[in-house]
């Protein structure tokens, strides 16, 4: 099939276990969707797949830069691309994986991307002011400039919030210019769901599974090497937490239960990138172990 399969869905649903399997089946590649897995030295907190999974299947997009260096959604666009591109051009099947909305519309639905490259003093200007008087500030200031682009970014979510001014302030560009679209790629959306209480408890335990496996030491190997935890980077869950712990601001327990409450909210903010009600999803309930029988959906579609 010269189309693109997209595994998507809230967090911990197991879509890289899934994708996995599927490639191996129908000899496919998988490029990530995920804005935090293209971090080197970012493993356990970002559930980047392992060298195992990574053997079995050629991953994308996964361990290309420094948590120090700036990576924008034009970039990962350009890139996914280009993977998506050179896998098919091989015969393989690409497999977009992942749980970053913006990241799989900017392949999917091929968004037209300002290229706006970072400003640095701006950025940091910007960062200074929502430091002293709040991210409501700025977000407000946004909502005068581009209400469209306000509309659909969480007022909390300060790097968005900073990015968008940012576009707007240094191209005159309004950051909304995102939405417009046109698509190039024939795409499978296929969705993964659960409960929500069910997902609540994936969630837990993959985060307790998480600091068995040694976030804390992860994070702590972040920062000894002259990592920020100020940076973009490290504003990732588990990061911005276990940082906070290590610098004596909360203690463990406290840092954990903060992981798993903003986690709960993110995968519910992921909803409104994936919408159960969508038609364009084929949506699969992962109680019912759904692997063969998103095996078959693709390979009945392949035929047809």
């Amino acid at each position: 099939m010269n189309r693109l399969i997209a595994i998507v869905g809230p967090t911990a649903t197991g879509k890289s276990a899934v994708a996995v399997e599927l490639a191996l089946a129908l000899g496919g590649e998988i490029v990530s969707a995920d804005s935090r897995q293209v971090y080197r030295y970012m493993d356990i907190g970002t559930a980047k797949p392992g060298t195992d999974d990574r053997a079995k299947v050629p991953h994308h997009i996964i361990d290309i830069i420094n948590p120090d260096e700036d990576f924008t959604l034009a970039t990962y666009q350009e890139l996914a691309f280009n993977a998506i591109d050179d896998i098919q051009g091989r015969g393989k099947l690409p497999f977009l994986v992942g749980g970053s909305g913006l990241y799989v519309r900017a392949v999917t639905g091929g968004l037209s991307i300002p290229r706006v490259a970072p400003d640095p003093e701006l950025r940091r200007s910007l960062e200074d002011r929502a430091a002293r008087e709040g991210c409501q500030t700025l977000y407000n200031e946004l909502r005068k400039d581009d209400p469209q682009a306000a509309g659909k970014i969480d007022p909390r979510n300060v790097r968005r919030v900073i990015r968008a001014l940012e576009v707007c302030l240094t191209s005159g560009v309004p950051f909304s210019q995102l939405q417009q679209s046109s698509p190039r790629i024939s795409t499978l959306m296929i969705g993964l769901t659960a409960a929500r209480e069910d997902l609540y408890i994936r969630i837990d335990d993959r985060i307790d599974e998480m600091m068995k496996r040694g976030l804390v030491d992860e994070v702590k190997g972040l920062l000894d090497r002259g990592y920020s935890p100020e940076l973009p980077a490290m504003s990732g869950l588990g990061y911005k937490q276990i940082a906070a712990y290590l610098k004596g601001e909360m203690n463990l327990d406290e840092a954990i239960q903060r992981i798993k409450f903003e986690t709960h909210r993110f995968a519910r903010s992921q909803y409104s990138w994936f919408r159960p009600k969508d038609e364009n999803i084929r949506w699969f309930d992962i109680k019912d172990e759904p692997l063969e029988s998103i095996r078959n959906f693709i390979t009945q579609l392949s035929l047809q």
